[in-house]
């Protein structure tokens, strides 16, 4: 990490870029000797508040094709010959005329040194129209109780009051069938009904609909259209368009409320041990061929509220007959899971088209059982949509997640659409792929490598919808050409740049362009300087996608011994020691933590499947692939705050001897925060004593974890859940879990008093530290 004081502040930099390593070693044998892979976390649209510069209104200008890099600070410039030397592929370029007036003492803001990460506002031709609405079209499901469909109705109204006045909007219900609605028809309501038996094309549910011609390339002038001249009311008597489905919040808000209030549970009969007869996927296929009818470049999102399971047409994932369970993880390793496969065909064919069209599908489910999440995630995953898994529509992680998407200001989460992502580097690195929410371009070149990672063989990525908090992990390689190998041609400098396009929240299309420049070094001789530049958080995220990927995709992958084997590996290379002694490893500071991360990334849920469904497994995965390092770290590692009456609120060691009777811990795993009573406190809680004058600091001890939860909760996507438990109370397990068991049963005989005990056979992580010394040392 780089010694700059802003860092401290925020740990992802002014580029919202974290490498893995930040000197690389110049040889295809010393990048593999390094273990950990050459990585870059990037944030593509972090928050504008962090450039140092504000956006600039003319467009960028570009190297010479191939390389077409951006003009940035590294370029070499010749102010007397006005030509600017491109650091990536050392071509040189002419400044166009309108640049005649720049000198040393005048330069445009992207050649400042600290503008390494600049915007440009994309301007339109002059006369184009201005950019079409963002479409926001909801799918609920009604297979729910009457109790839950309320809950849904009131979120649902409290979204529509916060959306944009000029936003559209449409709805989609189903149950046994899919009801599509069109609320242009506002004096009575006016319903358009598709069995969920079988699969439709979208050009089937477009001609059903009478808006065959609207996609197609013979009518390019449809004046319906969202965005065309005629979208304020005063439509044409045939209105044929999208518009019909699809209307501005100020026109429609009122149909809507009455449609929402009209709502019933799906009234198709379920017999008695049967499940409710749903057709997911014929519903998400309507709601994605109707979006196919928008103007292209229309920013969409299909925003699905789901309560159960598939359990007919495309992508059932469950019979009706309550007598087979939902597959479990047992079931996929085993090919147990019938409808797995043709399920997540389904939804590939979905992605594709939904990437093709630029939407993005957003899922909520809110149920007690499974609701087929795993096998959606490769639709939500490649459309970059945002996803929030609870238990019931009236749970907090439900109600304030859903909110927070519709809400502007200071808690707005900056949805942009249409985004893509172009990586240009210096010659002798290549591109392996990209793990995270976006879908690859195929856009093959010299900078592709012969291994892929994720979504590979390209330098292009779409991302339909990405957000502030958007992050994806970038694997590299490295491949010298001969000439670079020769000494006297080496360039001490690699650079590497990341250009992203995309459509701000506002309307208007920005590109947005960072690049860095790293060391390359001469690793085998020169180890001192690649521990100086490794970043442990950084690595432990990546090797953690790394891995979720690797399980996925590879059936007999052995996360836990590829994970220990790696450690050892970079302990016996990186580590100082002396040959077979244990008792002398020292490792640099920079990675002192690795180890407690790998620890912990062996027992979290993203390796060990047991005891979750798959449905939860996926959607860990889904917001480890896309949340920022910071984030991520939370989820493999969780942090925890001890309250007491003798000090202030302190960090303490994620282990069990961390509890005791008279303190109050606050554990935040990402996904839960939980308030975690010590016994003593807990009694006098009980006894009422904080509603006693006398005993002030005591009501402040009990309220201070709360409002340190809330802080925490207010700034986080989806929402965690809030757990307050009290020592050997049930709910006491969501700590316990996650804690180091250097106290067990086997040990309870030395255990301080008040502290607890694990029961579980898990080794501790001193016994973890001491056979890795051990193994990390021997000749």
């Amino acid at each position: 990490m780089a010694a700059d004081p802003s860092a401290a502040a925020d740990p992802d930099g002014p580029d919202a870029v974290r490498l893995t390593w930040n000197a690389w070693p110049r040889s295809k044998v010393e990048a593999s000797r390094c273990v950990v892979p050459l990585a870059a976390a990037i944030s593509p649209v972090r928050s504008p508040e962090s450039l140092a510069s504000p956006p600039l209104p003319y467009p960028p200008l570009r190297c010479k094709p191939p390389c077409s890099a951006l003009l940035n600070p590294f370029a070499r410039v010749d102010f007397a010959a006005k030509i600017w030397i491109c650091p990536l592929c050392f071509s040189r370029n002419h400044f166009p005329p309108h640049y005649a007036a720049i000198s040393e003492s005048n330069v445009p803001a992207e050649l400042f040194p600290q503008c390494s990460t600049v915007e440009y506002l994309v301007a339109g031709a002059p006369g184009a129209p201005a950019p079409p609405p963002p479409v926001f079209l909801f799918v609920i499901d009604t297979c729910v109780i009457e109790e839950e469909l309320e809950y849904v109705k009131l979120s649902m109204r409290k979204a529509v009051a916060l959306l944009p006045e000029h936003a559209l909007v449409g709805l989609v219900t189903f149950g046994t069938q899919v009801h599509l609605h069109e609320l242009g028809f506002s004096d009575l309501s006016k319903i358009y009904v598709f069995r969920g038996t079988k699969e439709i094309s979208k050009e089937q549910i477009l001609d059903q609909l009478g808006l065959a011609g609207a996609g197609r390339p013979g009518f390019p002038k449809m004046p319906q259209q969202p965005g065309g001249p005629q979208i304020n009311g005063m439509h044409p008597p045939a209105t044929a368009g999208v518009n019909r489905f699809l209307l501005p919040v100020s026109e429609c808000e009122c149909t809507l409320n009455t449609l929402l209030d009209e709502l019933q549970s799906d009234q198709w009969p379920v017999e008695t041990g049967n499940r409710a007869i749903r057709c997911t996927g014929v519903a998400l296929s309507v709601a994605a061929g109707l979006l196919g009818a928008c103007m292209p470049g229309t920013g969409a999102r299909i925003i699905a509220l789901l309560g159960g399971p598939c359990t007919e047409g495309p992508g059932m994932i469950v019979s009706k007959d309550l007598s087979e369970p939902v597959r479990s993880h047992k079931d996929l390793d085993k090919d147990a899971a019938p409808h797995f496969q043709k399920a997540v065909k389904f939804y590939d064919g979905l992605a594709k088209q939904l990437v093709s069209q630029g939407h993005v599908l957003d899922v909520f489910a809110s149920a007690l059982d499974q609701v087929g999440l795993a096998e959606m995630k490769v639709a939500i995953e490649r459309t970059g949509g945002l996803v929030v898994l609870s238990e019931s529509f009236g749970h907090s992680v439900f109600k304030d997640s859903f909110k927070r998407i519709f809400e502007g200001g200071e808690q707005s989460l900056g949805l942009s659409f249409n985004g893509t992502l172009e990586i240009n580097c210096s010659k002798d690195i290549k591109v392996q792929g990209v793990i995270g929410p976006c879908t690859s371009l195929e856009k093959k070149g010299a900078l592709c490598a012969d291994t892929v990672v994720g979504q590979g063989n390209t330098t292009a990525w779409k991302m339909c919808g990405l957000d502030r908090n958007t992050s994806l992990a970038v694997f590299f390689d490295v491949s010298p050409s001969e000439r670079s190998s020769q000494p006297g041609h080496q360039n001490p400098h690699l650079y590497i740049q990341f250009v992203t396009s995309y459509q701000h929240p506002e309307g208007q299309m920005r590109i947005r362009v960072t690049t860095i420049c790293r060391k390359w070094v001469d690793g085998s001789t020169n180890t001192e300087e690649l521990v100086e530049g490794f970043d442990q958080e950084t690595a432990a995220v990546v090797l953690a996608r790394y891995i979720s990927l690797k399980m996925e995709m590879e059936e007999e992958f052995d996360a836990t011994r590829w994970l220990d084997r790696s450690l050892i590996r970079l302990c016996s290379r990186f580590g100082d020691y002396r040959k077979d002694d244990p008792s002398s490893f020292n490792f640099h500071s920079n990675f002192s933590l690795f180890p407690q991360f790998m620890f912990n990334l062996r027992r979290s849920q993203f390796v060990q499947v047991f005891n979750n469904s798959p449905d939860e497994t996926a959607y860990f995965r889904m917001l480890l692939n896309r949340e920022s390092i910071t984030n991520s770290v939370a989820m493999i590692q969780p942090s925890l705050i001890s309250f007491s009456f003798d000090s202030p609120p302190s960090p303490v060691f994620l282990d069990v001897a961390s509890i005791a009777a008279d303190r109050i811990l606050l554990l935040d795993a990402y996904f839960s925060v939980v308030i975690f009573h010590g016994m003593t406190i807990a009694q006098w809680r009980n006894m009422g004593y904080q509603n006693q004058p006398e005993h002030q600091q005591f009501a402040q001890l009990l309220q201070a974890p709360h409002e340190e939860a809330q802080i925490i909760i207010k700034g986080r996507f989806p929402v965690p859940r809030l757990v307050v438990c009290d020592q050997h109370g049930s709910q006491a397990r969501f700590l316990l879990a996650k804690l180091n068991p250097s106290a067990t049963y086997n040990s309870a005989h030395d255990v301080a008093p008040g502290s607890d005990i694990i029961f579980t056979d898990d080794v501790s992580f001193q016994v973890f530290c001491e056979h890795l010394q051990r193994l990390a040392v021997q000749s």
